[in-house]
């Protein structure tokens, strides 16, 4: 690695570790969260009671979409307390191309896509670069070229709903939008929503509050789940690669809600395990950091540049599926 690329790392990094030092934030008083449900069905056939949506696309109705007319197949093989042998790349069900498709019908945009985060899912750092063909290098992955291009504007965008410190209850929080973007009284979620109209969705939420349980956690991930399927935009989401809160309750609580929802699920802790470290700095939380020059070995073997091969790659995989009618 030539000073001047290592200098630029360090910069870099120095930067990411700012950005996430904060950690978790102080608790917010949130709604009684939702029970956790069995194996919910896409579009039941009851009238949900939907969040509030302000100044939302004309398009978009305010109840759920039409119920598919066939039985969707499921997407995993294997059951949700076998997650960490579930493939990093998603596995597809029938039942998020019939959403996609009741999306579409909804005016949902086919080139757009949003993120639901922390600090690891900045545009700085998450998927960014792919707005930028000066930032990346494909190296043997050209098959990935068609969806940069269709989602181009979406990867270097700055979404409403991420932010350092954000988890699954500050998003549905009034109080955690930004008011320079967001309209008085909506929620992070509904004000991304409205401003970026996504089909489909990336939910990545590493952190959480130490002194909560994670059961608290996996109800308040079901809401945000249940937000996107009501609105008909599909959501991607992601295990993590640290285990800070033990027995990596975190990752098989968003395996149960994928599986129950029958949802992609894009496993990002198997892609980090072959990884020096598992692809973590000492504290057992950030991500060691190199450019996203997928043709580059040594870069390939920190945590940042497989994160954002893997993420293109889920949502290749899940938007060509889905997309087909």
């Amino acid at each position: 690695m030539t000073p001047g690329r290592w200098m630029l790392g360090l910069a870099l990094l120095g930067l990411l570790l700012a950005g996430c030092a904060a950690g978790p934030e102080a608790p917010t008083p949130m709604p009684a969260a939702a029970p956790a449900a069995v194996r919910p069905t896409l579009a039941p056939t009851a009238a949900p009671t939907p969040l509030p949506l302000l100044s939302v696309t004309a398009a978009l109705p305010p109840t759920r979409l039409p119920e598919p007319s066939a039985t969707p197949a499921n997407a995993h093989a294997l059951p949700p307390e076998r997650w960490q042998e579930w493939p990093v790349i998603p596995e597809v069900g029938e039942s998020a191309r019939a959403l996609y498709q009741r999306g579409l019908a909804a005016g949902t945009n086919p080139q757009a896509f949003s993120k639901v985060g922390d600090c690891q899912n900045v545009d700085t750092y998450f998927l960014g670069v792919f707005d930028d063909p000066q930032k990346y290098r494909l190296g043997e992955h050209t098959d990935l070229e068609g969806a940069i291009t269709q989602f181009q504007g979406s990867y270097s965008r700055r979404s409403a709903a991420v932010r350092g410190g954000f988890n699954v209850a500050s998003v549905l929080s009034p109080l955690k939008s930004d008011p320079a973007v967001c309209a008085k009284g909506e929620t992070p979620l509904e004000c991304e929503t409205r401003l970026h109209n996504p089909s489909i969705v990336f939910i990545s939420m590493e952190q959480w509050w130490s002194n909560r349980p994670v059961s608290l956690y996996e109800d308040y991930l079901r809401q945000v789940v249940t937000f996107f399927v009501e609105r008909g935009i599909v959501p991607i989401l992601a295990t993590k690669a640290d285990n800070l809160e033990g027995e990596h309750r975190i990752n098989a609580a968003v395996a149960r809600v994928a599986y129950d929802f029958d949802l992609p699920l894009w496993n990002f802790w198997a892609a980090v395990q072959p990884l020096p470290s598992h692809g973590l700095w000492g504290d057992g939380f950030h991500l060691t950091y190199a450019q996203s020059f997928f043709d580059d070995p040594q870069m390939m073997k920190q945590a940042w540049p497989v994160r954002n091969l893997t993420a293109l790659q889920s949502l290749d995989t899940v938007w060509r599926f889905i997309s087909q009618p």
